[in-house]
């Protein structure tokens, strides 16, 4: 499956506001029946389309209302060393996001912490801990004006 037609699109687009909703509101809102948008689903889940679904947490009822950019150059960036850095940011569970990007930095990381005490062991165990990483510049969110992974497929 590579190709999306306009009722695949739809069920994405839908399922991205709330993968909750169900079956029947679903083949309604795409003009299908219950069995098409079961089957649709499942192709779209069979073929990567949609990779997972999620709870989005709001991170001030858990205490972890602080959230940093950060960017990150790394001293040598031969292969192995992109993927223990990449491993190090898949494995706290502070970074949120992690990309690898072209610029003044290697990474860009988006991070959580209850603090700033939280987010200065963090650094210590992502940044000052590791060898390779030459330096990393860090911006405090001051607020959350848009957050989310929707794509948009309309």
């Amino acid at each position: 499956m590579t190709e999306l037609d306009k009722a695949d699109r739809e069920l994405l687009d839908a399922m991205q506001d709330n993968c909750r909703v169900g079956l029947d509101v679903l083949a309604d809102k795409c003009g299908l029946s219950v069995p098409s948008v079961q089957r649709r689903l499942k192709k779209l889940r069979d073929t990567g389309f949609i990779e997972r679904e999620v709870a989005v947490v709001n991170p001030d009822k858990t205490g972890n209302a602080m959230s940093f950019i950060v960017m990150v150059e790394l001293e040598r960036e031969a292969l192995h060393q992109l993927e223990d850095f990449r491993k190090r940011a898949r494995s706290e569970p502070q970074v949120q996001q992690c990309y690898y990007v072209t610029g003044e930095a290697d990474f860009i990381l988006v991070c959580t912490a209850r603090n700033m005490a939280d987010f200065e062991e963090l650094t210590h165990r992502l940044f000052f801990d590791d060898s390779n990483v030459r330096r990393f510049r860090t911006s405090v969110v001051m607020g959350r004006t848009k957050t989310g992974q929707k794509i948009p497929c309309l």
